[in-house]
């Protein structure tokens, strides 16, 4: 599958206007491309109890789930400073459960900078329940 980054990364930067930040006004947008072609995207939900609190990441793939999707292909993750946008470790895990190793992520910044790279690049040694049976 061809994946489309500027497609992915203007729809993430459109959803990162959603944003609900009152807490650390930090916006994080993302975008992600499932294996039937479909993009889903998510902005960060702020709580005032904290560990309430959803990432950009997560919210985007909780709503391709629940649509029906179960693999990941691609995703990008965008904010509004000069660094990197990397997710979290919760982030990373709960990607574990929809992306291959080979799936493509990619971080920007707000100079619409590209970095990739394979998942398995990002999550190295992870915990997959697969490995169980």
């Amino acid at each position: 599958m061809n994946i489309n980054e500027k497609e992915l990364f203007d729809k993430a930067i459109k959803t990162m206007g959603n944003a609900y930040v009152p807490y650390s006004n930090y916006k994080v947008g993302a975008a992600i491309v499932c294996d039937d072609g479909n993009i889903y995207t998510g902005a960060n939900v702020e709580n005032a109890s904290y560990g309430l609190t959803n990432c950009a990441e997560r919210t985007a793939i909780f709503k391709a789930v629940s649509e029906g999707a179960k693999k990941v292909k691609a995703i990008i993750i965008v904010n509004k400073t000069d660094q990197m946008t990397k997710p979290c470790g919760a982030c990373r895990q709960v990607m574990t459960e929809f992306m291959d190793a080979d799936g493509q992520v990619f971080l920007s910044n707000n100079k619409n900078d590209f970095e990739e790279y394979r998942f398995d690049q990002i999550m190295p040694l992870v915990f997959d329940s697969k490995e169980l049976n």
